[in-house]
C-alpha cells in the first residue's frame, strides 16, 4: 500500500512537471524595417501559440510599443498595454485571437496577430475593420488563419 502511494505521488509530480514545462516562450521583435522593404513591423507578425505560452515583444528600434487591439482580444483577458520604448510581454491566458498594434504606427499598418489554441472569439476577428494603412496588412495576416 505504501509503495502504491509513492508511485501515485511520483506520477502526479511528473504529470505536473510535464504540464509546467510544456509552456513555450515566443519572441516578436519590434522594428522600423524588416530589411526587405517593409517598414514599421512586428517580426514575426503572425504566431500560433498555445494557452499558457508567453509572448515577449523585444524593442529593436525606438519610438514603438506593443499593445492589444481591444476589438480582437478574448473576453476576460487583461489587455496588453506596453509602454513606449519598452519591451512588453504577456501570458496567453486562454484560446483566442489576439490582435496587436503599435499605437503611434497603427494606421501605417504596424499590426500582428496571435492565434492561441482553438479560438473562441472568431466573431471579433470577422467584425474588426483595421483603419487606414493597417487594412492591407491586417488582410494579409488573415490569410494565415485557417477557416
Amino acid at each position: 500500500m505504501r509503495v502504491t502511494g509513492l508511485v501515485a505521488m511520483a506520477a502526479l509530480v511528473l504529470a505536473f512537471a510535464g504540464t509546467a514545462s510544456s509552456a513555450a516562450e515566443h519572441e516578436i521583435k519590434i522594428k522600423n524595417t524588416n530589411g526587405k522593404g517593409k517598414f514599421m513591423v512586428f517580426e514575426p507578425d503572425f504566431l500560433k501559440v498555445e494557452p499558457g505560452d508567453t509572448v515577449k515583444f523585444t524593442l529593436v528600434d525606438k519610438n514603438h510599443n506593443a499593445e492589444a487591439i481591444k476589438d480582437v482580444w478574448p473576453e476576460g483577458v487583461e489587455l496588453l498595454k506596453g509602454e513606449m520604448n519598452q519591451d512588453a510581454e504577456f501570458v496567453v491566458e486562454k484560446p483566442g485571437y489576439y490582435g496587436i498594434k503599435c499605437l503611434p504606427h497603427f494606421t501605417m499598418g504596424m499590426v500582428a496577430l496571435i492565434v492561441a489554441g482553438e479560438p473562441t472569439n472568431k466573431a471579433q476577428l470577422d467584425a474588426f475593420k483595421a483603419p487606414g494603412g493597417a487594412k492591407k496588412r491586417w488582410d494579409e495576416l488573415l490569410k494565415n488563419v485557417t477557416q
